[in-house]
């Protein structure tokens, strides 16, 4: 007979409570979602039906969210370009290359992800507003690429994996620098480019700072601004709310099932080097 283990059963207590507390929240969204408004009383409670869909239509009519969509994959899709492009070329210059200043560049890098993003909201947002870009996509374009360089040094930790023999073998063959980075350096960062990809678009995806502070016209809506048009100074539509929140979940949810393999091995293979 098997002697009872107090330690053992503790454990399993414990990771029904944590289960527990990671799956409230998306419980206490997806049974209100589905509420009507005389149904609000307790949030906790099950809906009469899960077929009562009208505040999924009050999402779609009132927070415009074909649109938010739109802004939101353009935004995603120039950003991210613009992170691969910024972090190819220049992990690959300091991770190739030794130049004078290149610790001084390095130690920058490293105070600008130091530095609390809120302190320079000032400064960033009178340099956003001078450049014309206020009010329209480009602005948290132009953030996503240049004020958050994550991208560098996800790069930095794969390239100093590849073998700087290669480059070697292909400068005795004539290739240019420029050449060497296109056809060797950046395919082999092909797994960082997927951790890239996808853990940017989840950040962009869920950001709702930067396109409420940058972007107030209506037609500039993204999935994250789209909740707010359901809550008030004195009231909030707690129903539409949680129907957008579901709505917007959903891409994000697919996306990490079908690719949550490519995170996991991107970021150890940058992690361990052969």
């Amino acid at each position: 007979m098997r002697k009872f283990d107090a330690v053992h059963y503790f454990k399993y207590v414990l990771l029904l409570i944590a289960t527990a507390v990671v799956l409230f929240p998306p419980y206490v969204v997806w049974v209100n979602a589905f509420k009507g408004k005389n149904e609000s009383t307790n949030p906790f409670a099950l809906p009469k039906s899960f077929l009562h869909l009208d505040n999924f239509i009050d999402v779609f009519a009132k927070a415009n969210m074909g649109t938010a969509f739109l802004n939101t994959v353009i935004i995603i899709a120039v950003s991210i370009l613009g992170n691969v492009v910024l972090g190819t070329m220049s992990a690959y210059a300091l991770g190739r290359f030794e130049f004078r200043g290149k610790k001084l560049i390095m130690l920058g890098f490293l105070s600008a992800t130091i530095v609390p993003t809120i302190t320079t909201q000032v400064v960033v947002f009178s340099l956003i507003k001078s450049l014309g870009l206020f009010n329209t996509l480009g602005a948290p374009i132009l953030l996503f690429i240049g004020a958050d360089i994550i991208q560098i040094y996800i790069y930095l930790q794969f390239i100093t994996n590849i073998p700087y023999e290669l480059d070697e073998s292909a400068m005795m063959d004539g290739a240019s620098l420029f050449r060497i980075y296109r056809s060797i350096i950046f395919p082999l960062l092909g797994p960082a480019t997927a951790t890239l990809v996808i853990l940017k678009t989840i950040n962009i995806y869920n950001e709702m700072y930067i396109p409420f502070l940058y972007m107030p016209k209506k037609d500039l809506v993204v999935v994250s601004t789209s909740i707010m048009r359901f809550a008030g100074v004195n009231q909030a539509e707690w129903g539409a709310i949680c129907a957008a929140i579901l709505i917007i979940m959903i891409p994000t949810v697919v996306l990490y099932l079908f690719l949550q393999k490519f995170i996991f091995s991107g970021v150890t293979s940058g992690a361990v080097k052969s």
